[in-house]
């Protein structure tokens, strides 16, 4: 592919560059961050199909600091707010204040405004400030006042939050859940990742910063559009889409769920499904790629009903059932 000039739309990828250019990246996280190996191909997965991802994990898995490597690997015009109990929705959006000397109101804009948005611990703030997302992750625009602004084409939200069973955090509204394409859980790492991260990390004090590790932009906002466009070429036969179907309605079905996933939740497997496939060096889709990728698009939609609760099921334990019961096309 031919490097476009500033300025210029970035020239058509096939995907082959779209494998290399998601490997750029991976080798530029690699330099600051140790495993997550997972946890980094889905945040690629849901850049390409312009997804969403919330990442749940214990305190000190280095939630944050994937998020901010990740984000200087892009190039891309980065925000970071930290949620609060006292946050409130003008924090997150701006507000229009009165300019007494030309007697108008101007927009000051919040943090929203942006490419790639942190939400830092989003569950630590009230469901009233959380809703404020609703809008701009679903439509890229905000609302203020009665004006519609609009947000980045690129705009991609990187939530974080602590596991629910923690003190001091609150629930996310199931509309919200809804519009991340992936939750993925930070684990704490392995024996041999966790020697290799105080190898890395033991000998530095103060903050780490990804530019203290050496990570450069390998790309920009042209690119990755390029990139995204380029999905078009990857194929998802009638036989797949009916496979995605099958199992998003299973789970509105299943006595164990009280509450199952959404048409929304069928077309953004559909889209991660392609991005996969194309990481993967396929311009088809395949059954494993929606089996791989279904627990993180599916774990955050599904509510367990009260029986199911008391028998101690889990959510994953049920999307493996379900997937395993759902014929796939062969």
């Amino acid at each position: 592919m031919t490097a476009a000039k500033p300025g210029e739309p970035a020239a058509d990828m096939t995907l082959d560059d779209v494998r290399a250019l998601a490997a750029a990246i991976r080798g530029e996280v690699s330099k600051a961050v140790v495993g997550q190996d997972a946890i980094v191909d889905h945040l690629l997965i849901a850049l390409i199909s312009q997804g969403h991802v919330l990442l749940e994990g214990p305190p000190g898995t280095a939630k944050t600091f994937l998020a901010q490597c990740f984000s200087a690997a892009l190039g891309l015009d980065f925000g970071r707010i930290q949620f609060t109990p006292d946050l409130l929705p003008g924090d997150i959006l701006g507000s229009n204040l009165f300019n007494f000397q030309t007697s108008t109101f101007t927009l000051t804009r919040g943090p929203i405004f942006c490419e790639v948005l942190l939400a830092d611990e989003i569950n630590r703030t009230p469901p009233k400030t959380q809703a404020a997302l609703l809008e701009a992750m679903q439509e890229r625009r905000v609302t203020l006042d009665g004006e519609t602004h609009a947000l980045a084409d690129r705009f991609m939200v990187v939530a974080t939050q602590n596991p629910i069973e923690n003190q001091g955090v609150y629930p996310l509204p199931e509309a919200q859940l809804d519009r991340f394409l992936f939750k993925l859980l930070v684990d704490y790492p392995s024996l041999e990742e966790e020697s290799a991260i105080v190898a890395r990390f033991g000998d530095k004090q103060g903050p780490q910063r990804p530019d203290g590790f050496g990570i450069k932009a390998v790309t920009d906002a042209a690119k990755l559009g390029a990139a995204s466009a380029a999905l078009s070429q990857v194929t998802v036969a009638q036989e797949i889409v009916d496979y995605i179907v099958r199992l998003i309605r299973a789970t509105r079905e299943n006595a164990d769920l009280s509450s199952g996933a959404s048409p929304r939740a069928a077309v953004l497997l559909s889209n991660a499904a392609r991005a996969r496939a194309a990481l993967e060096g396929r311009d088809y889709v395949i059954p494993d790629d929606v089996k791989a990728l279904s627990t993180a698009v599916l774990r955050h939609r599904l509510m367990l009903s009260p029986a199911a609760e008391i028998e101690g099921r889990e959510i994953e334990a049920l999307v493996a059932e379900l997937v395993e019961n759902t014929e796939a096309p062969r």
